[in-house]
């Protein structure tokens, strides 16, 4: 559905540097993988009750 290239992918990392700043993005990305390691754990028990 959706190709996204080197120079696609090196943009949108220098706007959310530009965005958010050198210093938040391990903030950012601490709270990006609490977040997905919380939907899949729901997912997993989701399907566990069926």
């Amino acid at each position: 559905m959706f190709h996204i290239g080197t120079s696609e992918l090196i943009i949108i990392l220098v706007i959310v540097v530009v965005l958010f700043g050198a210093r938040r993005l391990p903030e950012i990305g601490r709270g990006l993988s609490k977040g997905i390691k919380n939907f899949k754990e729901e997912t997993k028990a989701q399907e566990e009750e069926r």
